[in-house]
């Protein structure tokens, strides 16, 4: 990924919902201009979830999803069903296909209650509207539409983007934190679960912030920062590190350097920090035979020293001296039920959209189960969260308490 591409988390997620040869399939790749789902007479002809990111106008960068209908029936339906729901957790927009001829069916008013208890801003599209004899009046949040004729397709368009407006004044990864002509120094381990040739997502998107910052961004591997700070005239305004070299570069750091990491600064942007560093408490109370759950939003070939199965694992039987269990999730795969487990552990969620990010939240606030971060549980058991979140006066404070 080049520097100018939108990630997938930063893109505004809109899914096609409804029931069974309702016209999502033809109405998607009405919307998109492309052949981007299978369409077929045959009722379930969509088995999964089908995602694809585009840009589309007016709306911008985005994922359009497909998905399986809602009606689906008998085990392998069941199987689509809950696909679908979990579809509704990354679902920035939701825009309802409904048949025109027939009206709304059980499901449909399913979907609606869904949308309004995940307040999803949603609208239907009243599709097949060219067999009508006449169009009702619309409402502001339905539109008659015919994906076979394309009939007010582009409509249909701006009435998403509009709904799909994303607040102008989001939260900054780390350009708030600086001032135009400061030094920041990055300090990136050349990791291996990387493809060759690039740097992970996080990295990228810390340097493109700064960047805009009107700031400077110096990258050094962990065993050359003390040489390379030595060189500056001045002390650099941060250093953002790798949790995985927190303890190394926190050695290498003088204290009046402020001093945080990747993972921290993303749990930020996605909204997880302040839950984050209440939850990492939850170590302190781990006993033996507890379950904990390691929650990544990407998927990779795992290497012999993965951070999120084998070294943060290997931390946390260090420091609390348990026989813990430990489970790992990866992807879209966030279990429902949370009860069993004593403390989640989650990624900094860079490939996850920030809707699901705080549903994983309140699904863990919902069962009680104290989440934090990998790089906020890293810190804490090295010794120096204090120091980590000392950019973050309201939360030094919070941990001072």
């Amino acid at each position: 990924m080049g520097l100018n591409d939108t990630p997938s988390g930063e893109r505004v997620h809109i899914g096609f919902f409804g029931r069974r040869n309702a016209g999502k399939s033809s109405l998607v790749n009405a919307v998109t201009g492309q052949e981007l789902a299978v369409v077929s007479q045959t009722r379930g002809t969509t088995t999964d979830p089908v995602s694809k990111a585009m840009e589309l106008l007016p709306v911008g960068p985005v994922v359009i999803i497909d998905t399986p209908g809602f009606d689906d029936e008998g085990a392998l339906g069941e199987l689509r069903v809950r696909k679908t729901r979990q579809v509704l957790n990354r679902t920035d927009v939701a825009v309802l296909v409904a048949d025109s001829t027939e009206g709304l069916k059980e499901c449909d008013r399913e979907l609606i209650a869904l949308f309004r208890q995940k307040e999803i801003p949603y609208l239907i599209a009243w599709n097949k509207c060219d067999l009508l004899t006449e169009i009702p009046e619309e409402s502001a949040s339905e539109i008659y539409v015919s994906a076979t004729e394309r009939i007010h397709i582009e409509e249909l368009k701006e009435k998403i983007a509009r709904l799909g407006k994303t607040e102008e004044n989001k939260l900054m990864l780390v350009g708030d934190l600086i001032h135009p002509g400061d030094l920041v120094v990055l300090v990136i381990p050349i990791d291996k679960a990387a493809p060759k040739g690039r740097l992970i997502l996080p990295q990228q998107q810390v340097i493109r912030d700064i960047l805009e910052a009107e700031a400077a961004a110096v990258c050094v591997k962990e065993y050359e920062l003390r040489e390379t700070l030595d060189k500056f005239r001045e002390p650099p305004a941060l250093v953002i590190t790798d949790s995985q070299v927190f303890a190394k570069v926190s050695a290498d750091v003088p204290p009046e350097i402020p001093l945080t990491s990747f993972s921290i600064l993303m749990a930020r942007y996605k909204g997880l920090l302040d839950m984050a560093v209440r939850g990492v408490a939850a170590v302190e109370k781990l006993q033996d035979g507890d379950t904990v759950l390691i929650a990544e939003g990407c998927t990779h070939h795992r290497q012999c020293d993965d951070i999120g199965s084998v070294k943060i694992p290997r931390w946390l039987k260090n420091y609390t001296g348990k026989k813990l269990n430990i489970e790992l999730c990866s992807g879209r795969e966030f279990p429902d039920d949370l009860s069993k487990y004593a403390l989640i552990i989650h990624c900094g969620g860079c490939m996850l959209n920030e809707r699901e990010v705080r549903y994983r939240m309140k699904c863990a606030a919902d069962q009680q189960v104290p989440i934090t971060n990998y790089g906020i549980a890293i810190a804490y058991m090295q010794g120096i969260l204090k120091r980590s979140i000392g950019i973050f006066p309201h939360l030094l404070l919070e941990f001072e308490e």
